[in-house]
């Protein structure tokens, strides 16, 4: 469900469930996890990595059938996805995202995480979790009021409405847009970094992201918080309403 490439130094790791938008199932969050652990060993020889959806698509998020299995649980797990979260967090290396089609809820989340993010012009962002009876997740309240400030932030997490490439460039999600032309925006920015001194790339990443130890702290303090929205009653019909295609008894929202 994922595939890697390597080439010239540059890792891609490809989301491959093209027939599901490359929805994210926790075999997905796993091995990409692993993938940004192993390229960051020394003698992995990657000097950078990029991430990516397969079929002109990011990733419409979590798989809501596979999610709403934990939802109904007594004591969800989320640790595939922290995990992946945390490799992402903590990898030196530079990390391209390439975005197309839907980055919605992590797909959209995920994005903070990453050093470059170069987008196609019709990509569809949102993170929706407000109405799914859900928080913020990995530190998303954290960054956004820092890069895009307050009001932003509560128009994104608090309302839950998609967003253009032309907002998320003027809020600080994508360093670009492209056109047609993402791979190659992609490629050629992908070979730059690979052609920069390793070491001193790495320890610039490090010294911009100085702050990954209270980042860490605030992801911590938002999944305490996801994890018992997912056990609430919004979140529970919101999720079976989805599932069961009709709509949601707002009587649940009060």
């Amino acid at each position: 469900m994922i595939h890697q490439e390597l080439e010239n130094a540059i890792l891609t790791i490809v989301m491959d469930r093209a027939d599901k938008k490359n929805a994210l199932v926790p075999e997905m969050y796993r091995d990409m996890g692993l993938a940004l652990e192993n390229a960051s060993k020394p003698e992995s020889g990657v000097k950078v990595i990029i991430v990516k959806g397969a079929a002109n698509c990011f990733t419409a998020g979590n798989d809501v059938a596979q999610f709403a299995k934990a939802v109904n649980q007594s004591n969800p797990s989320l640790k595939d996805t922290y995990h992946f979260m945390h490799a992402l967090l903590h990898c030196p290396l530079p990390v391209i995202a390439q975005v197309e089609g839907l980055a919605i809820g992590i797909g959209t989340t995920l994005l903070l995480h990453c050093d470059f993010v170069i987008c196609h012009k019709n990509t569809k962002f949102a993170m929706p979790f407000i109405n799914l009876g859900l928080v913020p997740e990995y530190a998303s309240s954290f960054i956004i009021p820092r890069i895009a400030g307050n009001l932003v932030a509560k128009k994104l997490l608090m309302l839950g409405e998609s967003f253009g490439s032309d907002q998320a460039l003027e809020w600080g999600f994508v360093t670009k847009i492209a056109d047609d032309n993402l791979q190659h925006e992609v490629d050629s920015l992908a070979l730059k970094l690979a052609n920069k001194p390793a070491l001193a790339l790495m320890q610039t990443k490090k010294l911009i992201n100085h702050d990954t130890t209270e980042v860490s702290e605030h992801i911590d303090r938002e999944l305490e918080i996801f994890v018992e929205a997912m056990q609430s009653p919004p979140a529970k019909e919101a999720f079976a309403a989805f599932l069961e295609k009709r709509e949601i008894n707002k009587t649940y929202f009060k």
